[in-house]
């Protein structure tokens, strides 16, 4: 396989080499697993779609290689380009290392990371004596969820982490070619295998498998780079200001959360045992690290006692250990006797198995096992042991400072309405749901400002699930549950009614964080005044105290832009941070916003970093938290280099935006006003087209694969939390993925032509060229928008849209033209032919994938209408789709 006329600049030589590298590689791979014929007809087809991105709009040769009569000829068709963008996608990754490799050989700062922005800041006229106080309050919480969309078996995702490992050894210049040859051999038996492995189970994967999923990442990737940030931090500061920092003396930056196995929200298999079991799971997991590095340790501080001292905090924590274990101590080798830091290392170890089992003498806390540590570094410090052995000590303190024995924090969400059922519940008032709001709210403070609701007995799943919370708390630590989500939360009563079950299921007062999520474009704007509401009740001021004066507010990026398209969405959520930013100011009480986003566009996908700098001045406030799942957990940190530089971009942009006096001054008032318009207008004419057109829900149905996604085996929660309702009732995820499969991307850009011509009708194009100029919250818009119809195309659309029949002969026309009205005011106002042509790197990685992606859209049209002809019943057909499924989502790296 090959990539013919793509521009390469010079700079990007090296991922030219390896794409055609790799390319051949699965050509050979191909004519090896499938033969000849398979070969042939792939290699026909990537040229046909070639011919067709050239201007043909639908070569009839391509339409005749992606027809087929046999299924399995068509799923390995598909599968075909699939390990393609296996191989593509690791390359630039691969790519994306070499390329901070360069910048680091050559003495260069690369662009985003903690040095440029330090130094960024530093030509700005700040000082470190500015910057350290707000580093201080920094707090960077990635929380890795469920994706039903992403879910490859991780014997898939090691594979590729071993392939791009080998080929990152390949870039050492001084490696011989006979060395290099053999890693090729490596990466070609590791894709032959993926080849002959399937990329799923036949069976759902339960939460548990889930949970492996997220686990893989935290416990493989993560642990092993968080130290790495706060050292990268200490040099860049030494560097920018001349400051000797130690890494040890960086406050701990980082924490990880996840949802996996406490998101009860429309998901009928998570409950108390989930919970119960994914924590277990994670303490043996993240124990067992410790482990591994306590053992390393021991061989490494051979210290003999004759050689150096230490100090009588050891001798003494060896001295009350070697009471509680003497089992222990007298199984340690004589021959070790006399080296003390091993002697102290084996009792840690033993203290530690028996935590992780759950048995006596463990460490009651990760705190307790940090103070041996400690006791440990600070003898080291103490009889010039700084470099001999200091150094991976301490990163193993940072580790635990940061995953605890918990690995990362389970949040719990459930469903407002699913709370009042539990109070209703606990109350015998079997009416309490339909009860006025305002009401409940007033029943609910009289009992929470009292102290005597007892702990209480329950059948109710959420009156089970806090009550096995308050057991997790107890059994791995305080900060193994401390965040309950309250789903559509619309009114203060949905979250005093959390904090009321939970103080019923034996949770004590502030050890939970009870965070409401408002997540439509109506619960967005009305976001303040249910705040304020919360914030005048006395008995939650007194909450709030007992959580150091801090509340969290979680924003839904998916919802609300379902619900009124991409541009009502990101203008409610901004809007919404601002009002909430100042109303928490003006109360006292510091504010947490944890942002929602997805992967894709219509999700709130971007680039994390820019949405950051381009959040409402005041409200980061040193705290990010937000949601990564799917394609984006794997993109972002399956690879160490990649996690690091992810940690980095966010860490930077977070503190750039927390400094006293960052970000703009107040808008220009007319600036907000046209973009309370263009909300207005786009969300007019995005909902006229999705909710209010008759028979639009099904042209859904019908133009896209939504059906086959429904029935696919890829997660454990339904895809929809009401199967009779409709889009309405259909879950964002797999809503965005439909479009995404379809090449509409609709949810990432539909209304958005309409509103800015509306809004240029209005007060003039100028003004839109002054907000694009001098607003990055309008930019990123925009930028959004257009990278989300770089990967759409609506020729292709249109050939899911015939699927419709005359439904689709209503509706596409509308969609199309609103696509090129959205085309046309994104280049006119950016000064471009052609959509990213300011961004050629993106662009170019579109190009090279997209005579791809083309003949698995004409297969999965095909399969899509036989499959339906013969009623869903063909397995065969449904299992070809499938595959088609897994590998435009691949080749698009956009999922839901």
């Amino acid at each position: 396989m090959k990539r013919e006329d793509i521009d390469f600049p010079s700079e990007h030589e090296a991922l030219r080499e390896d794409v055609g590298t790799l390319g051949r590689m699965v050509g050979d791979l191909l004519l090896e697993q499938g033969g000849e014929r398979l070969f042939q007809r792939v290699e026909a087809a990537r040229e046909a779609a070639i011919v067709r991105r050239a201007g043909e709009t639908h070569p009839p040769l391509l339409e005749a290689l992606c027809r087929f009569d046999d299924a399995a000829a068509a799923a390995a068709f598909a599968r075909a380009f699939s390990a393609w963008f296996r191989v593509v996608n690791l390359a630039e990754q691969v790519h994306r290392i070499r390329r901070g490799a360069d910048h680091s050989v050559a003495g260069e700062v690369q662009a985003e990371s903690l040095e440029a922005v330090l130094t960024g800041l530093r030509d700005a006229g700040r000082s470190w004596d500015e910057v350290a106080p707000t580093l201080d309050t920094l707090r960077i919480e990635p929380v890795l969820t469920a994706h039903p969309t992403e879910a490859t078996r991780r014997s898939i995702l090691e594979k590729e982490q071993r392939m791009a490992r080998y080929l990152v050894q390949r870039m050492n210049p001084r490696i011989g070619a006979r060395a290099a040859a053999r890693l090729i051999d490596r990466v070609q038996m590791e894709m032959t295998i993926a080849w002959q492995t399937a990329e799923q189970s036949d069976q759902r994967p339960t939460v548990a498998d889930e949970a492996e999923h997220a686990h893989y990442y935290l416990a493989n990737v993560l642990y092993r780079v968080a130290p790495v940030l706060h050292e990268n931090l200490a040099e860049a500061v030494h560097a920018v200001w001349g400051v000797d920092l130690h890494p040890s003396a960086v406050p701990t930056l980082l924490r990880f959360g996840s949802w996996v196995g406490g998101d009860m929200d429309g998901n009928p298999n998570v409950g108390p045992d989930t919970v119960l079991d994914t924590l277990a799971e994670q303490r043996r997991q993240v124990i067992g690290n410790y482990l591994r590095e306590v053992r390393r340790l021991n061989r490494l501080l051979s210290q003999t006692a004759r050689r150096v001292s230490v100090s009588e905090e050891v001798s003494e924590r060896i001295a009350a250990t070697r009471e509680r274990l003497p089992e222990v101590f007298e199984a340690i080798p004589a021959r070790h006797a006399d080296m003390p830091y091993r002697v102290m290392l084996y009792l840690v170890e033993a203290r530690l198995e028996r935590t992780r089992d759950d048995v006596e003498h463990g460490y009651a806390t990760p705190e307790a096992f940090s103070d041996e540590l400690e006791a440990i570094a600070a003898s080291l410090l103490g009889h010039r042991g700084e470099r001999a052995g200091l150094f991976p000590l301490q990163r193993l303190i940072r580790r635990v400072a940061i995953f605890g024995f918990h690995l990362a924090a389970l949040d719990l969400r459930v469903d407002s309405g699913d709370l009042h059922a539990a109070v209703a519940e606990q109350l015998d008032e079997p009416d309490w749901p339909e009860r006025d709001p305002d009401a409940r709210r007033a029943a609910l403070v009289e009992r929470l400002a009292g102290h005597d609701d007892a702990v209480a007995a329950g059948r109710h799943p959420v009156f089970r699930l806090l009550a096995a919370a308050a057991e997790a708390r107890r059994r791995f630590g305080r900060r193994a549950v401390e965040t309950l989500i309250v789903s559509m939360s619309r009114n203060a009563d949905d979250v005093l009614a959390a904090w009321w079950i939970a103080r019923r299921a034996g949770l004590e007062d502030g050890a939970m964080d009870f965070v409401p999520l408002f997540e439509t474009v109506a619960d967005l704007q009305a976001a303040e005044g249910v705040m304020q509401g919360l914030l005048a009740s006395p008995p939650w001021r007194r909450l709030l105290s007992l959580r150091d004066d801090r509340q969290t507010i979680m924003l839904g990026y998916s919802d609300s832009n379902k619900d009124g398209g991409l541009v009502a969405s990101r203008w409610s959520l901004q809007d919404a941070q601002r009002r909430l930013t100042e109303a928490f100011a003006e109360a006292g009480i510091r504010l947490t916003l944890f942002h929602g986003r997805g992967g894709s566009i219509g999700r709130g996908g971007g680039k994390t970093h820019r949405a950051i700098l381009a959040a409402p001045p005041g409200s980061v406030g040193g705290r990010l938290r937000l949601t990564e799942q799917g394609e984006v957990i794997h993109r972002k940190y399956a690879l160490r280099p990649i996690a690091v530089r992810n940690l980095e971009q966010m860490t930077g942009a977070v503190l750039q935006a927390s400094l006293p006096g960052a970000g703009h001054g107040p808008l220009p008032t007319t600036w907000c006003e046209t973009m309370q318009r263009l909300a207005e207008h786009s969300r007019d004419a995005y909902r006229a087209r999705v909710h209010d057109s008759e028979d639009f829900a099904e042209y859904f149905r019908a133009a896209t694969p939504i059906d086959v996604i429904e029935r696919m085996r890829i997660g454990s929660r339904p895809a929809s939390r009401r199967p009779d309702a409709g889009i309405g009732g259909l879950r964002a995820i797999p809503w965005v993925f439909a479009w995404g499969q379809s090449r509409h991307a609709l949810p990432g850009w539909f209304g958005l032509g309409s509103g800015l011509e509306a809004v240029a009708d209005e007060v003039g194009e100028d003004r839109l060229h002054e907000m694009l100029d001098g607003w990055l919250f309008f930019r990123t818009v925009l930028d959004d928008a257009e990278m989300a119809m770089a990967k759409a195309d609506l020729d292709i659309a249109a050939r899911y849209a015939a699927l419709a029949g005359a439904v689709g002969e209503r509706q596409f026309p509308e969609i199309r033209a609103e696509f090129d009205r959205t085309r046309d005011w994104i280049c006119r106002l950016k000064g471009q032919a052609q959509l990213l042509d300011g961004d050629p790197t993106l662009r170019r990685s579109i190009l090279l994938r997209n005579p791809y992606v083309d003949p698995m859209s004409y297969v999965q049209v095909d399969l899509l209408a036989r499959w339906r002809d013969g009623g869903r019943e063909d397995a065969a057909l449904e299992q070809a789709l499938v595959t088609t499924v897994h590998g435009i989502a691949q080749g698009l790296q956009n999922t839901g």
